[in-house]
């Protein structure tokens, strides 16, 4: 089964941009209760993701900081921590498996690269459970 079947659009996705403020970002990662968003550069390409923990980490190594300086500051400025490999839109189910263990969502791109959107680790969960439910159902009929 191909990823497109899963995929959560852009127009969906709260998304920043390497320019979005520090004290932006952490708005809106609080008002949408996320963990980590991507992020999209002005051409519309996937340029990482921003975890809340980036966030804290240069907030912590930056004595004296308050929500004035936070806005002085770029995501771009901070480093990220961790690296949400993307896919790309032909790819397979079986492709997300092992990124999506270690992240809330994959990235998917198209074949130039550009961001269309997410895959969350939910839904790949979802999907597995399922296969596996119908495997052990295959099973006992026998």
């Amino acid at each position: 089964m191909k990823v497109a079947f899963f995929l959560t659009p852009k127009s969906e996705v709260v998304c920043l941009t390497p320019k979005t403020t520090l004290r932006q970002a952490l708005e809106r990662m609080e008002r949408h209760s996320h963990t980590a968003v991507p992020m999209v550069d002005e051409q519309g390409y996937y340029a990482g993701t921003i975890t809340e923990g980036d966030l804290l980490w240069k907030i912590k190594n930056s004595p004296g900081l308050d929500l004035n300086g936070m806005e002085k500051i770029a995501l771009k400025d901070i480093t990220q921590h961790s690296r949400n490999q993307p896919v790309r839109i032909d790819s397979r189910v079986v492709d997300l498996l092992t990124l999506a263990s270690g992240q809330n969502f994959v990235p998917v791109v198209d074949d130039q690269g550009i961001f269309i959107g997410i895959i969350r680790r939910r839904e790949i969960i979802e999907y597995c459970a399922e296969l596996i439910k119908e495997k052990e159902e295959e099973r006992v009929n026998r």
